[in-house]
Order: structure tokens, then sequence, then C-alpha cells
């Protein structure tokens, strides 16, 4: 049975050994990290630790150029569901906590759920990330199951269809992930929220949630019933963001020694007001958005294979910035409250887990990233085909994967811009295809991705390679 791993006293300690870093020494590690193979703890200590200016623009640069040469200018879009906010944890920094008495609690029906995701996939959504509260009735994992069962079964015009769920459930034993996987899921995916051991304890003081140990192994049991890809993520605010950075990439490298194969996803959400939660409206340690840039330009340097997720957390400008610091998948048009989609209420704090910073339609959100020379990516290739676990990070980590992720990426665009786009929309986005057509492939392979081209414009859908 694997054991908490994660040593407080460890982590001080490179952090201090790692204070006032030579300019040289900086410099060596971020070439280093341009070879693609990742950093150790003590590396990334010496980059958390780094002030001077010139280097941290000289870590931007790095982190732009291993996401460009690893995923290349895609942006992968999803959209989260909350189907209940009831919850039995009292966690300080989140609306769901038990003692949040004024919190309006709602668990879906299956016919409410069917209706949320009509809206989603009448906007273009194919991807989802599905998400409830921890509660033993309220939302069991028998309740998330037909939820998920739900969601892929319902079907809408133009083709509109949720073609892979993501989810975000409390811990399980192995033998439920077993069973979750049943349902045709991709990730799992579970935040240890902080990695400090005595602030978990001070933010979680009631609730299964209390269990630090049991929080931390999860994806371990994930992955041994079965579960290929794992994400993980901590949540910015509520400890230094520098010991938060480095328990990640512990958690990422235990993962690879014990699991051969590290986290799919490392999500990085900072604090957010929250209705009546405390931690949330007063972070204890807030992160300013240089060091938000820094983390994150950190983090791609440190784990290059993995994808780095970005919330609706942030403001739109703020995701515009870290967008070439590494970023590769992104939530849009996002509500927090179950039932939010289908009410329209991007304002209803009191039924949502936390407030949102963009507030942007999915179609705002792709017209301002395609103006920005991003592809936004639909693409569900890779889980349909198997190119899960082990056999993804040996296509990602030497940067192989773009030869899919590319096309595949315009693929599913294409189909955006035809069933849903607006006029405006549909011309950014065709002029993005015709500049990557025309400066990306190679005569071959051209020729390939113009024909599949050619075959969505007839009518066919869901094309990958």
């Amino acid at each position: 049975m694997i054991k908490d791993f994660i040593d407080d006293t460890k982590i001080a300690d490179i952090l201090s050994r790692a204070k006032n870093p030579a300019p040289a020494r900086v410099r060596e590690i971020i070439t280093k990290s341009l070879e693609l193979k990742g950093l150790s703890p003590e590396e990334v200590a010496v980059l958390l630790q780094t002030e001077d200016d010139e280097l941290i623009g000289l870590i931007f640069e790095a982190a732009y150029k291993i996401k460009k040469d690893i995923y290349g200018n895609r942006l992968v879009l999803f959209a989260p569901l909350y189907v209940a906010n009831h919850c039995s944890n009292n966690c300080l920094y989140c609306g769901f906590r038990s003692d949040n008495k004024e919190l309006n609690r709602v668990a879906l029906s299956m016919e409410q759920i069917a209706r949320e995701v009509q809206v989603l996939e009448r906007e273009g959504h194919k991807r989802l990330l599905m998400l409830c509260g921890e509660h033993p009735t309220r939302s069991s994992l028998e309740y998330f199951m037909e939820a998920i069962e739900t969601a892929y079964a319902v079907k809408t015009e133009h083709g509109g269809e949720i073609r892979r769920i993501n989810v975000e459930i409390a811990p399980l034993e192995a033998m439920d992930y077993k069973k979750l996987k049943t349902t045709g899921i991709g990730t799992v995916v579970l935040f240890q929220e902080t990695y400090s051991h005595e602030t978990y304890k001070i933010m979680h003081p009631s609730g299964p949630k209390k269990d630090y140990a049991w929080r931390l192994t999860a994806m371990h049991r994930a992955q041994e019933g079965g579960i290929s890809d794992v994400g993980i993520g901590a949540l910015f605010g509520l400890y230094d963001y520098k010991y938060e950075v480095l328990g990640l990439l512990l958690h990422a490298l235990q993962l690879e020694k014990d699991c051969g194969v590290g986290p799919h996803t490392i999500s990085i959400p900072r604090l957010e007001p929250a209705f009546n939660a405390p931690a949330a409206i007063k972070p204890p340690h807030p992160v300013s958005d240089h060091d938000f840039k820094k983390l994150v330009a950190i983090i791609r340097m440190a784990v290059p294979y993995t994808g780095i997720i970005l919330s609706t957390r942030e403001n739109p400008a703020m995701r515009s910035e870290v967008f070439a610091l590494g970023v590769s998948q992104i939530s849009a048009g996002s509500r927090t409250n179950p039932g939010g989609y289908q009410e329209d209420r991007s304002d209803d704090f009191r039924a949502a887990q936390f407030n949102l910073g963009d507030t942007r339609t999915l179609e705002e959100v792709i017209l301002d990233i395609t103006e920005r020379g991003h592809i936004p990516s639909f693409c569900t290739a890779c889980y349909r085909l198997g190119r899960t676990g082990k056999d993804f990070m040996d296509l990602a980590k030497p940067g192989l994967i773009q030869k899919f992720c590319q096309s595949n990426a315009i693929f599913s665009f294409k189909e955006y811009l035809l069933d849903y786009a607006s006029s405006k929309t549909r011309i950014a986005g065709e002029n993005l295809i015709g500049q990557m057509l025309a400066g990306t492939f190679k005569t071959r392979r051209k020729k390939s991705v113009m024909d599949k081209l050619h075959q969505i414009e007839g009518g066919k859908r869901d094309i990958y390679i």
C-alpha cells in the first residue's frame, strides 16, 4: 500500500538551499529544460528562487519554446459540468462546504443533466469535466456514473454530442475506479489542494477530506483500477506557491516511479472568492500575477510532457498571457453552479463553488484565441484510439504527439466553424487554418489534411487520425 510520500522538511530544505541562485546556474537549468526531459526538484527550486527580471524573461522564453515544441499552437477546450453541490466536507476555501448553510443545495436529476448537456452541445462543446460535491447519498458513485451515462447519451442537431467526459471525483478505492472506468471516461482528476500538511489540516477541519494521505494516494489507486490517465493539481493561494510547485513535481515523479507513468494533466487554479468561504475571500498566501506567470512557466519546464489546465477563475487578460507560458487546456463558457447552463446564471454565487474571472461565452473565447494565433481543439482522438497512459507519454515526451494533435485540432475546429460559429468567427478560423496549412505541413501531409477537411465540408463528422 502506498503511503504518504510528501516530506515537508525535505521540501523546505530544497527551497532553502536554492536561495539566491547564481545566474550561471539558472541559465544552465534553463538550457537543460529545452532538452524536453524535465527537471529535478532541486533544479526547479533554483528557478522558483530566481527573482532577477532578466532571468525570469529567459524562463518565460524557454517555457514558450517547450510548449510550442510539444503541443504546437493548440488549446484544448472543455466545459465543467457540476451535477450536485451537496458536500460533507467543510473546506474553508469552497462555497460547497458543509457549514455554508446559506448555499442553495442542488442535485440535478438525470433530466436536468440532459438539458444542461443539450445547452453545451448547442454551443459546440465536445468535451466535459464532470464534477460534484462529496456526499454519500446526494452524490454517490452510482449517481455520478448514471450522470456520465446520461451525458454521453444526449444528441443534438448538427451532430452535437459529447465525445469525452473527464471527471473530478472524491478519492475512491481501486475497485471503485474500476467501476467508474466502465462508463467510458477519460482522465480522472483530483487536486491535493495543498501539499503542506499543516495547511491541509487547517483548511479541512471536518469531513472525509481531512485524510491527507488517502487523498494523496488516490491517483495511485486510480491507476491500479485501470485508469490510464490521471490529473493532479494544487489550489494556489493556500500556501507558499514555491512549496506547492515542488509538491506537484514530487507527486508527478512518485506516480511515474510507482505506476510507470506520470500525470496526464496538472491543474493550476488560483484562489477566487467563493460564497461564505473565508479562505477564498482572504487567501492565506495570495499569488501575484507575476508569480502566477512564473509558476506556470516553471511547471511547463519541469514536466514538459504534461498538459497544463487553466480554468475560468482567471480573467481574460491573464488567461491570454499564460497561454504562451505552457497552458494547453482551458475551460470556456463555464458555470460552477449545478443547473447554471440551462438557466444561464453565471452570477448565481449562492449555488456556485467559486466566482468566475472569465464570463465570456465559448464563441467569444474561441474568437479571441483564434485571433491570437492559437488553434482551438475539441479533439478526443487519443482517448478513443488508446493513445493514453504510457502510450501517450511515449509520444508526448519527445514531442511526437504534435504529429497527431495539430491535424486533429484542425479537424475538430473545422467542425465547430461549420456547425456553430458566427460569420466573424468562421472567417477568423478559416484564415488561421489556411495559415497553418501553408506553413505547418509538408506537401504529403498537407494533402491528407486537406482531403479530410473536404470530407468535413461535405458533411462527414468526427474525423481524426
